[in-house]
C-alpha cells in the first residue's frame, strides 16, 4: 500500500488571536503559551466540509497525472464536522470526479479518523476489492464551534486534504505504508464526555481539557513506541514525527517522552489551529517533498472519544 501524493485546501480567511482578544479578552500571548496557536483559517461564505474536500481532491489529482481519476475504485471520507450527514463528503467527491459504481465510505472517529480511513483502504486492498483509492479528510470546525467559549473556542481551524493511495507503487517518490495500528481508549478517563459536538446544544465543547491533554500525551507517545518496536526501529531510524495537530504543548510532551529532538516534529498548528483529522494529513503533504530514499515517517493521532493510532511510512 502506497501513498502517491497528498494535497490540501485551506480557506483564504485568516483569523488571528487578536480576534479572540477583542471578543472575550484572551490575549495573544496567553493563547500562544497555552496552545501554540497564532492564527487559524476559517471557511468563507459558500464553503463547507464538502466544498473543501472537493477542492483538495482536485488539487491532488491535478498534481499527479499518473494517478488517473477514472481508475479510482474506492473513496473513503472522514470528518466529524459534516455538512450533510446523509450525502457525505465521500459522495460529493465521487460526484465531482464522475466515477460511478465504486465503493464510497465515510468514517468518523474524531481527530484520529485519518488513520481509520486508511485502515479501511488497507482492508479493501487486502480483500482485492480495490487497488486505487482516495482518502479525503475535511473539517469545518467553525461551522460548529462557539467562539465565545473561552475554554476551546479559539482552538479550531478549517481545512481539508486528499491522499492518493495505491496498492502498487506508481513512482519512486511514493511512500510505502509499512505498518498501521489503531485503537479505542474510550474506557479511560473522561473519554465519553471530555470533548463533544452536539449540534442541537452548544457545538464543540471541551469541559475536561486537562483529561484530554493527559491521555493524548500518553497514547500518542505509547503508540509511536509500539509501532517502532514491532518494526525493529529506534528513534534514530525516524526522520519525522507528524502528530495530530491539537496543541503544541501536547506535541512537546510527546517529544519529551520519546526523547525526540524538536526539529524532527512536523507542526502546523501555529498557523492553522486544530484542523481535526485533516491536520496530520496537511503536515504529511508539506513533508513529502523533503523526504529522501530510506527516510521514515511516523504519524501519530489521538481524538475525542479517545481513539488513537500510528502509521509508519517509508520513502
Amino acid at each position: 500500500m502506497y501513498i502517491h501524493h497528498v494535497a490540501y485546501y485551506l480557506p483564504e480567511q485568516v483569523v488571528t488571536n487578536e480576534h479572540f482578544s477583542r471578543l472575550n479578552g484572551l490575549s495573544h500571548e496567553w493563547i500562544v503559551e497555552r496552545t501554540g496557536i497564532r492564527e487559524r483559517r476559517k471557511a468563507g461564505p459558500g464553503e463547507n466540509t464538502n466544498t473543501m474536500a472537493i477542492e483538495a481532491t482536485r488539487r491532488a489529482l491535478a498534481a499527479a497525472p499518473a494517478f488517473e481519476a477514472e481508475k479510482v475504485d474506492l473513496i473513503v471520507g472522514a470528518t466529524y464536522t459534516p455538512h450533510d450527514t446523509i450525502v457525505t463528503l465521500a459522495h460529493v467527491v465521487q460526484h465531482a470526479i464522475d466515477v460511478p459504481d465504486i465503493p464510497v465510505v465515510s468514517v468518523s472517529s474524531a481527530c484520529s479518523s485519518l488513520l481509520n480511513a486508511l485502515e479501511v483502504v488497507e482492508g479493501y486492498f487486502a480483500m482485492n476489492k480495490a487497488t486505487r483509492a482516495l482518502v479525503v479528510v475535511s473539517e469545518h470546525n467553525t461551522a460548529y464551534y462557539n467562539e465565545d467559549d473561552t475554554v476551546a473556542g479559539h482552538l479550531w481551524g478549517d481545512g481539508a486534504a486528499t491522499l492518493l493511495v495505491t496498492k502498487e507503487r506508481l513512482a519512486p517518490t511514493d511512500l510505502r505504508m509499512v505498518d498501521l495500528m489503531t485503537g479505542g481508549a474510550a474506557t479511560v478517563g473522561k473519554a465519553t464526555i471530555s470533548v463533544t459536538l452536539k449540534p442541537v446544544e452548544r457545538g464543540i465543547v471541551m469541559p475536561f481539557g486537562k483529561d484530554v491533554f493527559i491521555w493524548a500525551c500518553q497514547y500518542m507517545a505509547r503508540v509511536t513506541g509500539q509501532i517502532m518496536e514491532r518494526n525493529g526501529l529506534h528513534l534514530d531510524d525516524i526522520t519525522y514525527l507528524i502528530p495530530h495537530q491539537a496543541n503544541r504543548r501536547i506535541t512537546n510532551n510527546v517529544l519529551q517522552t520519546l526523547a525526540l529532538p524538536e526539529e524532527r516534529a512536523v507542526s502546523n498548528i501555529e498557523y492553522l489551529g486544530n484542523t481535526g483529522c485533516a491536520g496530520a494529513a496537511i503536515g504529511l503533504a508539506d513533508t513529502m517533498g523533503q523526504l529522501q530514499p530510506g527516510n521514515r515517517v511516523v504519524l501519530t493521532v489521538f481524538g475525542g472519544g479517545y481513539s488513537y493510532g500510528a502509521m509508519l511510512l517509508e520513502r
